[in-house]
């Protein structure tokens, strides 16, 4: 979820309804404890998401207590580690899904955490590296003892990524052993799946990529919970979605970090204009998926250069009629 769920998403998620928690992207330990703006920035969020996990990763028991300081003194709900993340440029460095490979190194991460806040130190991970080292019964009895107040498993290895199945049966027989809760994650797409998930035996259900493609996705699993019927989106829905989301990241007061000193107060302006076109490029490679001539629309949004032409791509393609979206 790197890159996609920053605070003007989670805050438009969350006004749909039926999200009980929202969590950050995954900030680097070393870059919050060195001060790092581009780190920071990533850790940025409104009383209107509350309650909020701030969720670090790294590998240095040290670092990470103190990142997790940091991370209570912004104020933060809940401070969650990443031991779920696949990707190589995190597991490289003794991070992310990487430290369910030992243990008890990733159980001495936990108890340095738990000692050094007041606030709850939560755990997510995956089944394991990979079939041969699938760690995560162990591992999840493990941080239990070291002081985690609850994790969420998502049923896949590293090495599968997001290919195959998650293992729900495996989420299950953690969520049986453990006495702390237990948060499931993978496959819910629909909002229904979530609903079959939670009979599974969790606590509750991460939902990552689902609500990328579905911002309604929580909501609707919530009407299911309470007997009613699910709402329906209709296309009007969800272009007025996408324009909400342009209009919350134009009021981003701070310059991204990762863009070039501005030198004038128009090349400024022009270079977070670009940061937003980016950012809906990035979200229209899942929200498209589901839809009726989907494809079209995400060329047509990667080939906008200008938030004006964002703009009418959204309109041209949502507001013709407020047709009901089918997933």
């Amino acid at each position: 979820m790197a890159g996609m769920t920053d605070t003007a998403f989670r805050r438009l998620v969350k006004r749909q309804g039926g999200c009980g928690l929202v969590v950050t992207e995954m900030v680097s330990a070393e870059g919050l404890v060195r001060g790092i703006d581009r780190t920071l920035e990533y850790t940025e969020y409104t009383q209107e998401e509350r309650p909020i996990a701030i969720q670090i990763f790294g590998g240095d028991p040290e670092k990470m207590a103190a990142a997790a300081q940091i991370v209570e003194g912004m104020g933060a709900d809940i401070v969650d580690v990443n031991m779920g993340c696949p990707v190589p440029k995190i597991a490289k460095h003794n991070a992310g899904c990487s430290l369910m490979r030992e243990p008890a190194h990733a159980a001495s991460v936990i108890a340095a955490m738990s000692k050094a806040v007041k606030i709850p130190v939560t755990v997510k991970m995956r089944a394991g590296w990979n079939d041969d080292e699938r760690t995560a019964p162990a591992l999840a009895r493990m941080v239990e003892d070291a002081g985690a107040a609850a994790i969420a498993v998502h049923g896949r290895t590293a090495a599968q990524s997001y290919s195959g199945s998650a293992d729900w049966d495996l989420v299950a027989s953690i969520a049986g052993a453990l006495t702390i809760p237990v948060f499931g994650s993978g496959d819910c797409i629909e909002a229904s799946q979530i609903i079959d998930k939670l009979h599974a035996g969790v606590e509750g259900v991460l939902v990552g990529r689902g609500v990328l493609r579905n911002p309604w996705i929580l909501a609707q699993a919530a009407d299911i919970a309470a007997g009613r019927q699910p709402r329906e989106i209709t296309l009007e829905d969800r272009g007025r979605f996408l324009i909400d989301y342009i209009d919350l990241l134009r009021e981003e007061r701070v310059r991204p970090s990762h863009q070039p000193p501005a030198t004038s107060h128009a090349s400024s302006a022009n270079s977070h204009d670009r940061w937003v076109i980016n950012k809906l490029r990035a979200l229209g490679s899942w929200y498209t998926k589901g839809l009726d001539n989907g494809s079209h629309l995400r060329t047509a949004i990667n080939r906008a250069d200008s938030i004006a032409a964002l703009r009418e791509t959204i309109t041209d393609f949502f507001f013709a009629g407020a047709r009901v979206f089918s997933q």
